[in-house]
C-alpha cells in the first residue's frame, strides 16, 4: 500500500506562487498515475491536475491550466505541484492520490486508490 504525504501548504497573497510536494512510501512508485486534488470547505473534492507513470502525459482542470504545473522525479518517489498567479478561488485542502496500472492521468477521482491527508492552502485577495 501507498503512503502519501503532503507538504508545502500555507498562506499567500493573490498573484503568489506556492509549490507543493508529496513523499510516496512504495518503492514502486513509478507504476502508478498520480495525481492533485483539492476540497474547499462545503464543496466536492475537484481534480486538479494528473500525470502518467513516466511524466510523459499530463492532464490539468481548466480553471489551472496555464497557472499550475504538475511534475513528478521518480528516483526520488516525489510528486510535485507548481502553483502560480494563485487567486483566491484557489483556497482549499490540496491531496495527493495515487492511481495503480492500468491508469490515465485524465482519469477522475473515483479511479484513485490512494490518498494523503493534504495540506491547506490559502490564498488572500
Amino acid at each position: 500500500q501507498v503512503q502519501l504525504v503532503e507538504s508545502g501548504g500555507g498562506s499567500v497573497q493573490s498573484g503568489g506562487s506556492l509549490r507543493l510536494s508529496c513523499a510516496a512510501s512504495e518503492y514502486t512508485y513509478m507504476r502508478y498515475c498520480m495525481g492533485w486534488f483539492r476540497q474547499a470547505p462545503g464543496k466536492e473534492r475537484e481534480k486538479v491536475a494528473g500525470i502518467s507513470p513516466r511524466g510523459l502525459s499530463t492532464d490539468y482542470a481548466e480553471p489551472v491550466k496555464g497557472r499550475f504545473t504538475i511534475s513528478r522525479d521518480n528516483a526520488k518517489n516525489a510528486l510535485y505541484l507548481q502553483m502560480n498567479s494563485l487567486k483566491p478561488e484557489d483556497t482549499a485542502m490540496y491531496y495527493c492520490a495515487a492511481d495503480r496500472l492500468p491508469c490515465s492521468p485524465a482519469a477522475d477521482r473515483l479511479e484513485y486508490d490512494y490518498w494523503g491527508q493534504g495540506t491547506q492552502v490559502t490564498v488572500s485577495s
